[in-house]
């Protein structure tokens, strides 16, 4: 498929690259023996590895935003557009407890009470909810973004006390994962990563208001600015003490919390200047990572099995780093195989997919 000239093409490169971060992450982390996993080339590609899924949320964040103006522009109906997107996010948290039945199936059902696990879509799904929810509060676009920007910082800044707090002990067990972390059962929780999808709209908002052929590069150079602004000053401020003094750096602080939305706040100018490098099209209109980025919930869904599951289970935490990286360029090719398989029988069914669908 050729994305039309409304398509934002250079979002779709950004998320492709959130697709090679991802996949490295799981292979790097189910296929590594223990012996290898003390060395620094891993530690370092796990550091790279855990940005893979800010990316995945911040975007999901940045098409909550661009969705919304998109289907208001369309209707003039504008609290119906964002329910829409409202509803897409609750279609994702349903996604989420889908894709851990299949994984209890595939499983031989060894845990049910895996059915309940948090992980990415368990919090994608809510915070895209409530992001389109923020989103209707305000009809001035530039309101708009000032509450998606706000509820991030705070988010951010609530994610220590959240952590903490004894006022969630009576939650069940299954709704306080949503809030605080229990090995086993949380990968992700609301506080603080729910806030990289309302950073992720904030931004969405500006790119929607500098929408035009004339402003792109001017909007690319502000956002080069922005981001790198803000990551140099998350990372001066990660000097001095924490507001909160429960906070820790790698899960709830906000200066890094901060730091990585600057960064992915990067990543939007680089992926623009690639998909407008002089001669970027002349050999070829095909992307091999716009394609994955396009595709990006199907392979998040069919991967995760591969890599985790019985299929793999021979080369379980057996390989050294470097055959885990070698093994990892060659499933990546093959992710790549599938995703083209199944474009080609999507396409010549007729049916064609759209961008709004692109939210992991």
């Amino acid at each position: 498929m050729t994305p039309g000239p409304a398509r934002h093409a250079y979002l779709d490169w950004v998320r492709g690259v959130a697709v090679l971060i991802m996949i490295e992450a799981h292979v790097l982390d189910a296929w590594t023996s223990a012996a290898e996993r003390t060395r620094p080339v891993f530690g370092y590609a796990m550091v790279l590895g855990g940005f893979g899924a800010p990316m995945f949320l911040f975007l999901a964040g940045v098409a909550v935003a661009l969705s919304g103006e998109s289907k208001f522009r369309k209707t003039a109906d504008f609290a119906g557009s964002w329910r829409a997107v409202q509803k897409r996010g609750w279609q994702i948290f349903g996604l989420a407890f889908l894709f851990r039945l299949q994984s209890y199936i595939l499983s031989g059902g060894f845990s049910a009470l895996s059915l309940l696990k948090v992980d990415i879509l368990n919090v994608m799904g809510p915070a895209i909810a409530l992001a389109a929810l923020t989103g209707r509060m305000a009809r001035n676009k530039a309101t708009r973004g000032v509450l998606f920007a706000a509820a991030a910082v705070a988010i951010s800044l609530a994610a220590p006390i959240v952590r903490v707090t004894p006022l969630l002990a009576w939650l069940p067990d299954p709704l306080e994962w949503y809030f605080r972390p229990s090995p086993g059962r949380t990968n992700f929780t609301l506080f603080p990563w729910a806030g990289f999808v309302f950073a992720g709209a904030a931004v969405g908002e500006v790119i929607d208001g500098l929408r035009s052929a004339g402003t792109a590069r001017r909007l690319q150079l502000m956002l080069a600015l922005a981001g790198g602004l803000l990551a140099w000053g998350a990372h001066q401020a990660s000097y001095h003490s924490p507001l909160h003094p429960q906070s820790q750096y790698w899960t709830t602080s906000s200066s890094f919390f901060l730091l990585r939305v600057g960064l992915l706040i990067l990543l939007l100018p680089i992926g623009y200047l690639w998909e407008h490098a002089p001669g970027r099209h002349k050999l070829s209109e095909w992307s091999p990572l716009e394609e994955l980025g396009r595709a990006s919930l199907f392979v998040y869904w069919i991967h995760v099995e591969m890599v985790y599951g019985f299929f793999s289970r021979p080369i379980r935490r057996a390989l050294s780093v470097e055959g885990a990286l070698a093994a990892y360029v060659l499933f990546t090719v093959f992710l790549l195989g599938i995703v083209r398989l199944k474009n080609w029988i999507v396409e010549g069914k007729g049916i064609y997919l759209t961008d709004s669908k692109s939210v992991i």
